[in-house]
């Protein structure tokens, strides 16, 4: 069973990790300050809040630049081609710094770096990379860091199956009113396209106790809105036998008194009755369901490896849409898959236009070596492609506006996040259906959770005022 392959790391290994800290820091010769890059989804987010914690625990503490850091660390992501080309080229053009600074330390981490071949290439490729290690080994970073300071060689640790759970790292989260909270990792599903499986490994599910330790300590700290992150959140406690299902967690979670609960991502397949009765019973959850399609064709989604169909992805959306209308749905959608016909691009248009999504992450289908879909013959050809996804985006943008215009008028509540980008008079902040809200406030109100009325909007956000008692 998976739950015999998930190996939780010991308190022995962490204190040795504590005990590498300590050393670290001990040392004359050694990096002071760090600067972290980070790289693709939540998930990678919150890695690089959890290596800033380990690396402050060390003594190091932030630079504001790559240039003005001892120690660059880049969190790297592989999804796409275009995420990891542009990945190595960012270290690369840290070479031409560390030949001006040569004590500088140059560490590579996260998905590409878990990637089969990739730990090889850096060591053959990229000779001023100090440090490389894999999404597994993150808790690891103050041995690995430990020893190339003290020693002056590289290392690098790559595990070669993912199947651990780590509990206890420090980290130096980016808000004091959002926070990420992981209550699962890794992936079952091995979509043709996806490389997440091969990277971030099997589903491991995080004890119902670990979690909610964490979520009460942050509502303690004052923390409004909590998301919980997995690669396919409704597989929670698949791999538990007796244990939570994903909507009984959402409860457990709910019933701590953080304000605002959201989650990503979900898997179609496995949206569940008992998760669509909890979105709409459950008021702590926010009014947001992401629920990626990938495409609106039978045949492609067969080809995906996605296990759903064109028509039992529209039943759950009718669910949705009956139990809980004021709930925002947004998507993913990959264009020019190996073998798309116009057809099938079509079929994706049509439910695009059917389901009238709030908003859509579009993409050009990106192989990935290893996955199956690399293999797959059918190429599309890129003018084709970059075609097809223009059209794509101009429909979604059309949807985004009615969508929005329908809330004209509306009164929503909007946790505020900072200065608006738009207007120096203005603030702006992002309603429970996770759309961003420009209006007149002050700096004051960052970090609380206001009612603002809806006044217009443009194609992106809206705008509005706030309501007044």
């Amino acid at each position: 069973m998976l739950r015999e392959e998930t190996i939780r790391v010991t308190p022995e290994e962490m204190a040795a990790q504590r005990q590498f800290a300590k050393e670290f820091e001990a040392l004359t010769d050694r990096p002071r300050t760090y600067h972290i890059v980070t790289y693709g989804c939540q998930m990678n987010a919150h890695d690089s809040e959890k290596l800033a914690g380990m690396l402050e625990d060390m003594g190091l503490s932030p630079a504001p630049s790559r240039e003005e850091a001892d120690f660059v660390l880049h969190n790297t992501c592989c999804i796409r081609d275009n995420a990891e080309r542009k990945a190595l080229g960012n270290v690369t053009w840290l070479k031409e710094i560390k030949k001006e600074r040569p004590e500088m330390l140059i560490g590579v981490c996260g998905c590409m770096v878990q990637e089969p071949g990739m730990a090889e290439k850096i060591l053959r490729q990229y000779p001023f990379v100090d440090v490389a290690f894999g999404t597994g080994n993150i808790y690891q970073l103050p041995e690995l860091l430990y020893r190339a300071a003290s020693t002056r060689r590289r290392t690098v640790a790559v595990p070669e199956e993912q199947s651990t759970l780590i509990e206890g790292l420090p980290i130096r989260r980016e808000s004091d009113f959002q926070a990420y909270v992981t209550i699962m990792y890794g992936c079952n599903n091995f979509c043709s396209y996806c490389i997440v499986p091969y990277v971030r490994g099997r589903e491991r599910s995080r004890t119902p106790d670990d979690i909610l330790r964490e979520v009460e300590c942050l509502q303690k700290q004052g923390v409004q809105e909590i998301m919980l992150l997995g690669q396919n959140v409704n597989s929670y406690g698949n791999d538990v036998p007796g244990g939570l299902t994903f909507p009984q967690l959402l409860r457990k979670v709910s019933e701590t008194g953080i304000p605002r609960i959201r989650f990503m991502t979900s898997h179609p397949k496995d949206l569940s009755d008992e998760l669509i009765r909890e979105m709409a019973e459950n008021p702590v959850l926010c009014r947001h369901l992401h629920l990626p399609v990938q495409s609106g064709s039978n045949r492609i989604l067969q080809a995906m490896n996605r296990r759903y169909t064109r028509e039992s992805y529209l039943e759950k959306v009718e669910k949705i849409r009956k139990a809980a209308p004021d709930v925002g749905l947004t998507t993913d959608i990959i264009v020019a898959f190996p073998g798309e016909t116009d057809q099938d691009f079509e079929d994706t248009m049509d439910l695009a236009r059917m389901v009238c999504y709030d908003s859509a992450f579009t993409f050009i289908y990106s192989p990935r070596t290893g996955t199956r879909a690399a293999d797959m013959p059918g190429r599309i050809d890129p003018a084709l492609a970059t075609e097809r996804i223009e059209r794509l985006i101009a429909l979604q943008e059309e949807m985004t506006q009615k969508r929005f215009a329908e809330m004209i008028g509306q009164t929503a509540s909007v946790l505020v996040t900072g200065a608006s980008k738009r207007s120096e008079n203005q603030i702006t902040g992002k309603t429970s259906r996770n759309i961003s809200v420009n209006f007149e406030g002050n700096a004051g109100l960052v970090g609380k959770i206001v009612p603002v009325k809806i006044t217009a909007a443009s194609k992106t956000t809206l705008k509005g005022r706030i309501e007044t008692p």
